[in-house]
């Protein structure tokens, strides 16, 4: 089940979302976290963030809407008291990242660089560039390029930076070819895409922000396609998948489509072991299936029916 996010190996695939487990406490409480893969944190910034005003969540059918806008206490705070506690319990710990400007990218990687316990550095593209009118970074391939090649420059060459994706674009696949070209080492897709509910009651906005992240197995779908086109594309890069994964067979079909990492979000808020659930179903699976490997399962489904299974020393091989 060992698979490999750049050059770094995890002893298997799954790993939380970045928002879905806060900093790793909170999940501890239901599992030893050293049993999966990696735990993503939430979105760490430069200063402490309030989030937005609340209602922040909203249940759609086959999913939710949040927009919580990154609340949390910080980088200092994060260094202080939130990475040691995970470094102390071994964690393979991925930091979220997120900034409103290509120099708040850098600073939060250059005080990150240095600190024990990172496993590896997802930079989330999904904020607004306040340099820009607010344009998300995602939504461009050059301004997504540019934020990943200035924290690339800063992160400790052993860390992997991983450029997380938002669908929410006409081409994902060239604004994922600029953050290979700009230097992430991995791609992690897909962010929530944007929607919108109404209060029939209230005949109101049922979130206070109007609008927020689609979450949940109402996005698995576009996920899929999105893991799908860019493993296509680029088949040597790696992708941690994301988005409406709440079993063992979910998690297989991204595989399938090219990820090599699954990331586990919504179904944490209704079930806490959902990680380690999905984890056994998945091993069920493939082993069900006749996978000797996690590796050999990886993109198998862009391979033409009664080709032979792709063989690889690992997943690192094909990443370099």
């Amino acid at each position: 089940m060992r698979t490999y996010l750049g050059h770094v190996e995890l002893v298997n695939p799954i790993t939380t979302a970045a928002g879905c487990a806060a900093s790793g406490a909170e999940l501890a409480q239901f599992f030893d976290l050293g049993r999966i893969g990696a735990l993503t944190t939430r979105s760490i910034t430069m200063a402490p963030r309030a989030g937005r005003p609340t209602p922040r969540m909203a249940e759609t059918p086959s999913g939710m809407l949040n927009a919580v806008g990154l609340q949390g206490p910080g980088v200092d705070a994060f260094l202080e008291r939130e990475l040691p506690w995970l470094a102390q319990r071994s964690v393979r710990t991925v930091v979220s990242i997120g900034g409103g400007t290509v120099a708040e990218y850098t600073a939060l990687a250059r005080r990150l660089t240095d600190a024990p316990g990172v496993t590896a550095v997802e930079v989330n593209l999904s904020c607004p560039n306040i340099e820009d009118r607010g344009r998300v970074f995602a939504r461009d391939g050059a301004a997504s390029a540019e934020v990943i090649a200035s924290v690339r420059s800063v992160m400790r060459y052993d860390v992997p930076v991983v450029a997380k994706l938002s669908p929410d674009v006409p081409d994902i696949v060239s604004v994922a070819r600029a953050c290979v070209d700009g230097g992430a080492d991995a791609l992690s897709m897909i962010n929530n895409p944007l929607g919108m509910s109404i209060d029939t009651e209230t005949m109101r906005p049922a979130l206070a922000a109007v609008t927020g992240g689609l979450s949940g197995p109402a996005v698995r779908p576009l996920a899929v396609r999105c893991v799908w086109q860019v493993h296509a594309a680029l088949p040597s890069v790696p992708i941690i998948g994301m988005g409406g994964v709440l079993t063992g067979r979910d998690a297989f079909e991204l595989i399938l489509a090219g990820a090599c990492v699954v990331a586990v979000g919504t179904a944490l808020f209704h079930d806490p072991y959902a990680c380690i659930r999905i984890l056994r179903e998945l091993e069920e699976l493939l082993a069900a299936r006749g996978f000797n490997r996690l590796a050999d399962a990886v993109g198998l489904a862009h391979r033409p029916p009664g080709a032979s299974t792709r063989h690889r020393t690992d997943l690192e091989e094909s990443s370099l």
